[in-house]
């Protein structure tokens, strides 16, 4: 194996790594409002679209892809989360939007991550040792697809947990401030039970 070809697999490794801390975006769409993205990509790239709603409201909101010819590929209404994953039909610029119109008042908080795979390239006619040197490389990229499935699946996961935590606060908040509503409410009827028996008493002395 040259040296050459060591290099050249070093570097692939490393960019089908880094691409894991760089893909993640954060957005907040407003009420009444949409967000949207576009990627140029040619025809049968493998794309795919995660997201998670991570604020705001029930936690849901409409999610579009669209070709370059304006087809939908993809339609989701007042979705939590989602993965989908398609190839490119043909070139050009694919759309994805996030629609919070039916919102009110309420922004949203979106997570999501839009994975754009290579472009496909023609097979080599070559064979032999260029063949193993392409098949080493596919299993690299193939490698750095799935670390970064499994970092975008941990953030999620972070999302999820800090939802569910606050979800669980709030809960917390609402029995606590209903307990302490019912003991007052029971005090208030316990001193005018009280009253009132002292008050039925007075009069019954006095006739």
């Amino acid at each position: 194996m040259s040296l050459s070809y060591k290099l050249r697999v070093i570097l692939l490794t490393v960019f089908s790594i880094l691409p894991i801390f760089a893909n993640s975006y954060t957005i907040t769409v407003d009420a009444h409002a949409e967000e949207c993205f576009f990627e140029n990509v040619e025809a049968d790239t493998k794309m795919g679209l995660t997201f998670e709603i991570a604020e705001g409201g029930f936690l849901d909101i409409d999610v579009k892809i669209t070709g370059p010819d304006g087809a939908v590929i993809y339609k989701g209404e007042r979705e939590s989360s989602g993965m989908y994953t398609f190839s490119a039909p043909t070139s050009g610029r694919y759309t994805y939007c996030f629609s919070n119109q039916m919102s009110t008042m309420t922004p949203k908080v979106v997570m999501f991550n839009f994975e754009v795979g290579d472009a496909p390239s023609k097979k080599s006619s070559e064979a032999g040792d260029e063949a193993n040197h392409n098949k080493l490389e596919d299993m690299i990229k193939e490698l750095g697809t799935t670390l970064k499935t499994v970092k975008h699946e941990q953030e999620y996961m972070q999302v999820r947990d800090r939802i569910h935590r606050a979800i669980n606060e709030s809960t917390n908040s609402n029995v606590v401030m209903w307990s302490i509503f019912e003991a007052c409410v029971l005090l208030i009827m316990t001193v005018g039970q009280v009253y009132y028996l002292k008050r039925f008493f007075e009069v019954q002395r006095v006739v």
